[in-house]
């Protein structure tokens, strides 16, 4: 490893961190380097474009190049792409049908898919949608938003009940949203299709905004109370490492249970699983 490269590197992803102008002196603390160290790398990245220095104070920012090249990264990039390895190995790990979903109106559409190959599978397509507010991945991403009840309203308009079990009221929707920030993934128990429940967790990008989540649909007869809370622990951990894959650093946005946590080192059950293949809509 080139240590100089590393070291300019590791000042300028610092300083962009701090959203604050840094000086000389701050560098070197933050490193615990020398001043005449600290100050000739961020000379460096003054000299290469990556850093500007105030005139006036001596303070030091980063440049627009940063957000310039930022924005070419972000459009070249697909989402999709770069999750799928993820998705993938939480799909081997668990057995169940995983996707990926973004929100859309009122809606979440899957963007990506694995299917599990147990013999009880849980249906869904690529391109399909689903009411957001039903399903765990939209759950997910409805929670991180952090909208409140009229503005629930505005986005979703009338809840209609697709199951018994699908939320009709905003309120009820709202505490619903609560408790998935609280525990850190979102669950449906049936509320979009009988026979079909399901978790979800949000993945963030650099900016800290929820752009996608991770989705697990499991038949009901392998989501007791020990299983969704095992396959909560992966679903979790899976979206963590997305997050980071897309640049996000720092601690998640959402709060990962112990309990599921650790069970996200358990092997996966298979109880349940009749002769004859059958797809739960």
């Amino acid at each position: 490893m080139d240590s100089t490269l590393a070291k300019g590197l590791a000042a300028l992803e610092w300083m962009t961190r701090q959203q604050r102008d840094c000086r000389v002196t701050d560098l070197a603390l933050a490193f615990g380097m020398a001043r005449s160290n600290a100050h000739r790398t961020l000379q460096t990245l003054v000299e290469c474009g990556w850093a500007v220095q105030d005139p006036g104070t001596s303070a030091y920012r980063p440049s627009l190049k940063l957000f310039e090249l930022g924005a070419l990264v972000g459009e070249a990039a697909d989402v999709g792409a770069l999750l799928r390895p993820h998705l993938a190995a939480l799909a081997h790990t668990t057995g169940e049908t995983i996707h990926l979903a973004v929100l859309d109106g009122a809606e979440i559409v899957y963007l990506d898919k694995f299917d599990s190959p147990l013999p009880v599978a849980a249906y869904s397509r690529v391109g399909g949608r689903a009411a957001a507010y039903c399903v765990a991945s939209g759950k997910a991403l409805l929670a991180a938003a952090s909208l409140d009840t009229n503005a629930l309203r505005q986005r979703l308009g009338t809840l209609v009940a697709h199951t018994k079990n699908s939320i009709t009221d905003f309120d009820a929707l709202s505490l619903e949203l609560a408790r998935t920030r609280t525990r850190g993934h979102a669950e449906n128990r049936e509320e979009w299709r009988l026979g079909v429940c399901g978790l979800g967790v949000p993945v963030f990008d650099a900016r800290g905004n929820a752009v996608a989540a991770v989705g697990m649909s499991v038949p009901s007869i392998r989501f007791a109370r020990t299983q969704a809370r095992m396959l909560a622990g992966h679903i979790t951990a899976c979206a963590r490492d997305a997050s980071a894959t897309l640049g996000y650093r720092v601690s998640m946005n959402v709060n990962v249970n112990a309990s599921a946590t650790a069970a996200a080192s358990a092997p996966a059950g298979t109880s349940a699983t009749p002769s004859k293949r059958r797809r739960l809509e």
